[in-house]
């Protein structure tokens, strides 16, 4: 599967906050923010600043997941935000990946709008 990776043009927090924002202003739910470094640190290990957004839009998702129930093992999308020394990071994977792993068929049109919304996300901040 193809991961996409691009660089932020804020620091961590800054990133965070603002694709949290630009998801739920384009009318999509945030189901769950991992603070993975948070977790680390309780199981008393040492992680960089590292956070995963898991979100969608039932709308979007669900006719994806009912026609090929597999998908929901890949959905609702994720995002990947850490900082690396002064470097902060997006990583993703687009739908249209996502849907050939599972080999859907007869979406193309919802796929690729998924595709430009989470495209629209990231060059919030990339």
């Amino acid at each position: 599967m193809k991961f996409i990776t691009k660089p932020s043009r804020y620091p961590y927090s800054a990133t965070l906050e603002r694709l949290s924002k630009a998801i739920t202003d384009g009318g999509n739910t945030i189901f769950a923010t991992i603070d993975q470094a948070a977790a680390a640190k309780s199981a008393g290990l040492s992680l960089r600043p590292t956070a995963l957004i898991i979100f969608g839009n039932p709308k979007g998702g669900t006719p994806l997941m009912d026609a090929f129930p597999l998908v929901a093992l890949d959905l609702p999308l994720k995002l990947l935000v850490w900082e690396e020394g002064d470097n902060v990071s997006v990583g993703y994977v687009m739908m249209s990946e996502i849907a050939a792993r599972y080999g859907v068929a007869g979406m193309d049109e919802r796929i690729a709008a998924m595709d430009r919304a989470v495209d629209t996300l990231i060059n919030m901040v990339a």
